[in-house]
């Protein structure tokens, strides 16, 4: 990670899939040697942040932040299906700028996806308005999303590139997004690759750059 993912302008990081597969969770990662070579820290050190005791996330979904960002609020949100599905939505401030990063994993089949978006939208719906970032493995291969990210089901617009990512040898499908309600946006992705990452993972990474817009 640190010579192939990070780099010193990184100020966020959300892992899917970090932690064990199956209950109870348990954590995978060195969060200490995260933490020390990426100078963010691990938002999920409260145990009501976190699937249990032993977890160092929400059903496998992981969030690290610079110092700078003010959080105002971690909500845990269980997503339906057979499989264990979640996301984490982060309320944070930096420069007096708000917005909120939804980090999440999607299911393959696509109507449990718009099952898990339209959970998603509704609380959004009752949330505090602010410019929202969709980020993670969203399982979805169309180019244009489909109907599990359509306003209909999200409540909002969702924008950004769609590069491939998935098989990570040879990507030909957008299943991984970093996507941005208005007025954010998102000004850059890039599809990163290296021998760990190919160790690693079955998708190529993504890095982004983000504008709130306000």
């Amino acid at each position: 990670m640190r010579d192939e993912v990070w780099r010193p302008d990184c100020d966020t990081l959300i892992f899917q899939e970090a932690d064990e597969e199956v209950p109870p969770h348990h954590g995978l990662l060195d969060l200490q040697q995260i933490e020390h070579v990426t100078g963010l820290r691990h938002v999920h050190g409260a145990p009501d942040y976190r699937w249990g005791e032993g977890s160092h996330g929400f059903l496998g979904v992981i969030v690290f932040l610079h110092p700078s960002f003010q959080v105002d609020d971690i909500a845990l949100l269980d997503l339906p299906g057979h499989c264990h599905r979640g996301a984490v939505i982060v309320d944070a401030q930096r420069d007096g700028q708000a917005f909120r990063l939804i980090g999440t994993h999607l299911s393959l089949w696509q109507g449990l996806r718009i099952a898990q978006m339209r959970t998603i939208g509704q609380h959004l719906f009752r949330r505090q308005q602010r410019p929202t970032a969709l980020i993670g493995d969203l399982n979805e291969w169309r180019p244009w999303g489909g109907l599990a990210l359509s306003p209909k089901v999200l409540g909002a617009n969702f924008g950004g590139p769609v590069p491939a990512t998935f098989p990570i040898r040879r990507p030909l499908l957008p299943l991984d997004r970093v996507l941005v309600s208005e007025p954010g946006k998102v000004v850059s992705t890039e599809v990163l690759d290296g021998p760990g990452i190919r160790m690693a993972s079955d998708h190529r990474p993504l890095a982004a750059r983000i504008t709130w817009g306000g």
